[in-house]
């Protein structure tokens, strides 16, 4: 796994242990040889997990929207920043650059670039790795929506096993890293 992209909050939430586990996430990732993409911005959660990959020596690709370069304050000491048109625009440029994808805690944002991602998955459009660092059990209730979302035969339970799900980053990295993919014919 040479490049994860990271979908989190512009946001600090209102426990620092967010924070602290966008730091602990980014200083893995330098650690570990890991490039980080993200939104590309220096505010929140996002902020701190590319300054932990700069400062452990990283290589961090930002990608943000003209419109958001302002208000989400495009992070200048990038390795790479890409300002783009249209909020696609930088979905799809993520998404060519990650080898997997992390969803921390963070809005409807987090969960709508993670969805996507996750969706193109399971339709085979890529064979991608798709996680949750599950901060403080944060993505508890979206795992009991998979499972309602099972239950009421909208979703096939194989889907279910295509997410990689931990509250330790190194854990959840070594998921990544052994990540076998499975397409699931939907019909």
């Amino acid at each position: 796994m040479k490049t994860v992209a990271v979908y989190c909050g512009s946001s600090t939430g209102n426990d620092p242990i967010y924070m602290e586990a966008a730091r602990a996430l980014g200083t893995l990732l330098a650690k570990e040889g890991i490039d980080l993409v993200y939104g590309g911005a220096t505010v929140g959660c996002m902020g701190a997990v590319a300054d932990a990959v700069l400062e452990g020596g990283g290589k961090v690709i930002g990608v943000i929207p003209k419109k958001l370069a302002n208000v989400e304050i495009s992070h200048q000491t990038l390795t790479e920043l890409h300002v783009v048109d249209t909020m696609h625009e930088r979905k799809a440029l993520m998404a060519d650059y990650a080898d997997g994808f992390i969803a921390m805690p963070g809005g409807t944002g987090t969960l709508e670039e993670w969805f996507e991602v996750f969706t193109w998955a399971q339709l085979g459009y890529h064979q991608k790795p798709c996680s949750f660092l599950n901060v403080n059990n944060y993505y508890d209730p979206i795992v009991s929506l998979f499972d309602h979302m099972i239950g009421q035969g909208f979703v096939k339970e194989r889907y279910k096993d295509l997410i990689l799900i931990d509250e330790d980053p190194k854990q959840l990295i070594s998921k990544l890293k052994e990540y076998k993919a499975d397409y699931i014919h939907k019909w």
